[in-house]
């Protein structure tokens, strides 16, 4: 592989992990790793504890106990009012929707403590269908300062994290109830909604009109939880309304089952929050001024790219243990971000960021580890090739060198005749021209295993190939009175590489010599298939059992009848045959039995190539 190659498949392995962590966190998990990771930021990082802008005055089972239950709230209410009108609470959120007519004296005077100081809001709820507010009855909507809704809008797996502050059903539009109190409780008279924003008298809510105005609740801490009342304690006592005396007031009941809804919130560990504290903490939010701010979508996207690109050049440029702590590091960062900007009233989307990392740092990690794998495995290889071609070298050359060397010493310490000279010179020539010749079949071999060297592709004549191995082995063969019968079409032919080609035919030629019992015969025969050429080369040796024919071809391999035969061998040949073989995009088996000698088949493709004259072939 190229260097371009690889950084090219680096650079894509990388971009899809990106890609994949991007993916991954718009899905359901994404989005609810989100929940949780603002949940636990919520709870870690509270606002600081502090009394409370907002009293909740409840209905409690006391108050529905005294006054005769849910039916009968109107006439308790109303008293509470007139209560509470004494001690100058800011404003006041009648969070019970007054939508049906009751007795009219008990109506009246509710209207009446309503449309008294300090102003009053009064809920008005989502029409089940959708499509219209569900709002007071008169005498109450027109006795109440403003209406605000008490819509709310669970996440989607059922916790309430934020409010939207406008609400549109209908024709009607409605500011949240919290708000209206806010604006009441600030003297503003009306609510300027700009894009990127709410302007409530000298205060700015920052819930800009793209993110449909929601304001992401900062509920109370829980070391300071937003004061409760109970109404029927300020109608027993009402000095206890001592309280409310300049916060906002939110009346609502407190009763599981009662008329409120209950919500699961961030806070809730299993028990949902009443409607009425939700809205109340609406006020506190506004009321504190530490709003938390969503990062956009656009921002939090490019902090997921840089940090794939940060991990893209970490693992390219790093290596080792290095890599892998910077990873380690780089991952944590992504995994604080979120915490880290949450300090600064940001909410970052936690998905994004901590799947991106995480898919980069696996991939980056992996794609690291198995370069550095590959480039071990490249190394080992070739320590292991060197290592096998010292040890051919080392026994497959000893016989030349020993001619060459005895021969030498023979020229050097006798004084012989010229004709005796010149033969033992050309014996000298001779066996270094073999020699030569083995070294480089050996190191092309190699090269060609390592793909590191292309064959010298010709017509190769198998008749001329088989014949010349033939004549090399003959005296070996004579020697043992083997008879070496050669049997090879004139004009079958391949296209290869002409040395390696005979060096491969010579070593099985030679092999069935060396050992087959003397007086024995050896047949080697070629011939043709409609796409194959075969060459056989069959003897009357030893032969081999089962377990010693599925080694036969691994480097230094020896057959035991090979290794009793006293014959010198490295186990390399058949190793080096076969790799030949293969590079001409051929095969070799072989069929034996113990006693009954073998058979090593080879096929080759057919040739193509013209077939040039023999003189040129070896000018």
């Amino acid at each position: 592989m190229s260097r371009y190659s690889g950084l090219w498949a680096y650079a894509a392995a990388l971009g899809g992990a990106a890609l994949f962590g991007l993916l991954l966190s718009f899905t359901p998990i994404g989005g609810q790793l989100d929940y949780w990771t603002y949940d636990l930021l919520l709870r870690l990082f509270p606002p600081p504890a502090r009394q409370s802008s907002a009293v909740i005055l409840a209905i409690d089972e006391r108050t529905l106990a005294a006054s005769g239950g849910l039916m009968n709230l109107r006439r308790p209410v109303g008293e509470a009012l007139q209560i509470l009108e004494r001690y100058e609470p800011a404003s006041i959120a009648i969070d019970i929707v007054l939508s049906e007519r009751r007795d009219d004296a008990e109506n009246e005077a509710l209207a009446r403590a309503i449309a008294t100081e300090p102003p009053t809001v009064l809920a008005a709820n989502l029409r089940a269908d959708g499509q219209g507010w569900e709002n007071p009855v008169e005498p109450f909507s027109s006795a109440a300062a403003a209406l605000g809704h008490v819509h709310a809008e669970p996440d989607a797996d059922g916790v309430c994290r934020r409010i939207l502050l406008a609400k549109a059903a209908g024709r009607e539009r409605r500011w949240a109830l919290g708000l209206e109190a806010f604006r009441l409780a600030r003297d503003a008279t009306d609510i300027l909604q700009t894009e990127d924003g709410l302007q409530v008298g000298d205060a700015f809510i920052p819930a800009p009109y793209r993110r449909d105005q929601e304001l992401l609740l900062r509920y109370a801490n829980p070391a300071s939880p937003i004061e409760r009342l109970s109404l029927q304690t300020v109608l027993e006592d009402p000095s206890a309304a001592e309280a409310v005396r300049g916060r906002a007031v939110f009346v609502g009941v407190l009763v599981l089952g009662g008329l409120d809804r209950y919500l699961m919130t961030p806070y809730s560990f299993g028990e949902p929050m009443a409607g009425v504290e939700i809205n109340a903490s609406v006020y506190e939010t506004l009321a504190r001024g530490e709003f938390l701010r969503p990062v956009a979508p656009s921002t939090a996207l490019a902090a997921a790219l840089l940090l794939a690109g940060a991990f893209a050049l970490l693992f390219r440029r790093l290596s080792g243990w290095r890599a892998v702590a910077a990873g380690a590091g780089l991952l944590a960062l992504a995994q604080t971000l979120p915490a880290l900007l949450f300090q600064q009233d940001l909410v970052f989307p936690a998905a994004q960021t901590t799947f991106v990392a995480w898919a980069c740092f696996l991939t980056g990690a992996s794609y690291h580890y198995l370069v550095v794998r590959r480039q071990l495995e490249v190394s080992e290889a070739q320590t292991n090739r060197y290592q096998k071609a010292v040890h051919y070298v080392t026994h497959e050359m000893r016989t030349p060198l020993t001619a060459i060397q005895g021969s030498s010493e023979l020229i050097s310490r006798f004084s012989l005749p010229e004709d005796k000279q010149r033969q033992i010179g050309e014996l000298i020539h001779k066996e270094s021209q073999r020699l030569a010749r083995m070294v480089e079949i050996f190191l092309s071999v190699e090269r060609l295993s390592a793909g590191q060297l292309e064959l010298r592709r010709e017509a190769v004549s198998v008749s001329d190939v088989l014949e010349e191995c033939v004549r090399r082995v003959r005296p070996l063969a004579d020697r043992k009175r083997i008879a070496v019968s050669c049997e090879a079409p004139p004009h079958l032919r391949v296209d290869g590489d002409h040395e390696l080609l005979e060096y491969a035919c010579y070593n099985l030629i030679s092999n069935a010599v060396k050992y087959s019992p003397a007086e024995t015969a050896i047949d080697v025969r070629a011939w043709s298939s409609p796409d194959r050429i075969l060459i056989a080369v069959r003897d009357q040796g030893y032969g081999m059992d089962s377990s010693e024919l599925r080694k036969i071809f691994q480097r230094f391999y020896r057959a035991r009848t090979a290794q009793q035969s006293g014959e010198n061998g490295s186990g390399l040949g058949l190793a080096i045959v076969e790799e030949i073989v293969i590079q001409h995009q051929g095969s070799i088996s072989v069929e034996s039995q113990p006693g009954e000698g073998s058979c090593f088949t080879v096929s080759l493709p057919r040739g193509v190539l013209e077939l040039e004259p023999k003189a040129a072939r070896h000018a």
